[in-house]
């Protein structure tokens, strides 16, 4: 049982089988064509030589199928991932050249080395501290800029920026320049990869098409496009013609090496990599776990860190740049029948393949052709209407959705997320540190308790009974303590106050300390404090505290019990 918790391998290859075998091998060969155009794209998308997207595609995967626990995550190259990794190495070297390649491998190894370490200390919760909202409007907004990034190789001109403010003026400065071929060529592919996604499922569905074959070729549209241009461009000798090509694809196997052992570039890198860890993290798990529901199989989130930390490892020491799980390939590996793991092995055996027999044809492959592939897979990520639909639900979460797009757009990605780490956490200690509270009444002839502004309730003028409805910690301490001196200043003829504790997971010291405050505050005005409802891993922390002791009432188990020993007999009914 331990070895399958850290090899979860142990566990699912005992039942494997031949039939098992071939459906992930299916799964493996569909994927592999999609992953190997994507690979490219997404390297290009880095500023990286297209090789380092092939070679992110390999050692990860079989990384992660020895130890990762979902049977379907598509690990590799996404588009979120190269868009940071471009926007970290900026600053330290020129796209393209030695040290910006040597930069991406220490940013893969050090963002493997930090999931590593979290997942030993078990710190997958961290992830939850980015609140949903924040990341639909960082991955929005990063969808947009990898569209706009991707613009000026559709157009054919010089332009180059990491956010909004430097890119758009520098695409409008060479629209003079513009390549009339490179533009016929990426809006082409534009405009077929759009008209494949929107149409071509049902259009083949309504030829009769069986099964899942529709749904899967639809996806691998991009394959025809790669192949279609790359004809051209090597048929008519398009770079001639002033086309820009992907060029020469080194052929062969990556080798393994260390990444730089330079202190100064890990320690100039790692705020990037810690946030390309978290982003990457949240991502893979939420892609993993939406498809492992389908099945009901489970994931286990910190074993995911260690796959995902080794996987991240593996890249930076075989020439790759930071991996994570893609949501469009997860999916089509679902969808072509992966049962295990062992598919994303596979699927790295056809890359491997790919590279040793494809390099050639590739280098004819237009890079408006790979623009046009980035553009359209990118556009799943952007969804403005959360927006309004955010914003009308929670004017809180709107704003940092808003701010969060707003910041990466025209600053960049990393002020975008860093900023959304903030808001998350500053959101979450703003809500609790004012918690909802209510006094509450009986129900007439129930045991039910409810808020006396709300409903018809029963209520006694010489009994209050306050429910808090959050934990107790430090944020919000003093704020219950004036809640309920205020309550007793506007009551005087109050005996009794009794705070009914259901929705009370934690009592932090901060929380016991005011309780004790507002123990001894309520003795010196005559009322005596109860609590009631405490739940038991609560109460086991109480008991080792002198509150129990000192408390001038009782603990209650139920508010009911309360209500009857304080002598609630029902007074006169209040509604709102």
């Amino acid at each position: 049982m331990n070895l399958e918790r850290w090899l979860p391998l142990a566990g699912w290859l005992r039942g494997y089988g031949r039939d098992t075998f071939l459906r992930d091998a299916i799964a493996a060969v569909i994927v592999t064509l999609m992953l190997v155009p994507q690979a490219l794209a997404y390297a290009m998308l880095a500023g990286l030589p297209p090789e380092v997207g092939l070679y992110a595609s390999m050692l990860p995967l079989v990384l992660y199928a020895l130890l990762g626990t979902s049977a379907t995550l598509a690990v590799g190259p996404v588009a979120v991932a190269s868009l940071m990794t471009a926007a970290a190495l900026g600053s330290i070297a020129e796209a393209g050249t030695p040290e910006y390649v040597a930069g991406a491998l220490v940013l893969a190894a050090l963002s493997g080395l930090i999931l590593v370490g979290m997942g030993i200390l078990r710190l997958g919760f961290l992830a939850n501290f980015l609140s949903h909202p924040v990341i639909s409007g960082f991955v929005t907004a990063s969808g947009i800029l990898i569209a706009a990034s991707q613009l000026r190789h559709i157009f054919g001109v010089e332009a180059s920026g990491h956010n909004l403010v430097q890119l758009v003026p520098a695409l409008w400065q060479g629209m003079d320049n513009i390549s009339g071929l490179t533009l016929l060529i990426g809006g082409g592919a534009w405009l077929y990869l759009v008209l494949c996604r929107r149409h071509l499922r049902t259009g083949l569905q309504k030829l009769g098409l069986p099964g899942q074959a529709p749904d899967l070729m639809a996806k691998a549209a991009p394959v025809s496009a790669v192949i279609v241009t790359t004809l051209l461009a090597w048929g008519f000798n398009l770079k001639a013609q002033g086309v820009e090509l992907v060029g020469k694809v080194p052929s062969g196997l990556p080798s393994l090496a260390m990444p730089s052992l330079d202190g100064e570039l890990w320690s100039t890198l790692l705020p990037a990599a810690v946030l390309i860890s978290l982003v990457g993290f949240v991502e893979s798990v939420s892609v993993a776990q939406t498809l492992a529901a389908k099945r009901r199989q489970r994931i286990d989130p910190n074993q995911e860190l260690i796959a995902l930390g080794v996987a991240n490892i593996g890249a930076g020491v075989s020439g790759g740049s930071p991996v994570s799980g893609g949501f469009s390939r997860s999916v089509v590996n679902f969808d072509a029948g992966a049962v295990t793991p062992l598919a994303g092995a596979l699927t790295a055996l056809g890359i491997a393949l790919s590279t040793l027999l494809l390099t050639t044809p590739l280098a004819f492959l237009p890079k408006a052709t790979l623009a046009a592939t980035i553009i359209v897979a990118v556009g799943t990520l952007i969804d403005l209407p959360a927006i309004r639909r955010t914003w009308a639900y929670s004017r809180v979460d709107g704003v940092a959705m808003v701010a969060t797009l707003a910041l990466t757009l025209f600053h960049g990605v990393e002020s975008g997320i860093l900023t959304g780490v903030a808001l998350s956490l500053g959101l979450h200690l703003y809500r609790t540190s004012q918690p909802h509270s209510a006094v509450v009444g009986r129900v007439p002839g129930t045991e039910h308790f409810r808020n006396v502004e709300r409903h018809n309730v029963e209520t006694d003028r010489h009994l209050a009974l306050l429910r808090v409805d959050e934990s107790l910690y430090f944020a919000n301490a003093r704020y219950l303590e004036d809640t309920v001196l205020e309550l007793v200043a506007r009551r005087p003829e109050l005996r009794d106050l009794v705070l009914t504790c259901q929705a009370v997971n934690i009592i932090d010291a901060s929380a016991l300390e005011s309780l004790e405050a507002i123990n001894s505050r309520l003795s010196d005005a005559g009322v005596r404090l109860h609590l009631a409802e405490v739940k038991g891993p609560v109460m086991d922390r109480l008991k080792n505290s002198d509150l129990p002791h000192e408390l001038s009432g009782r603990i209650f188990l139920s508010t009911y019990e309360a209500w009857q020993a304080l002598g609630g007999d029902g007074g006169a009914g209040k509604s709102v």
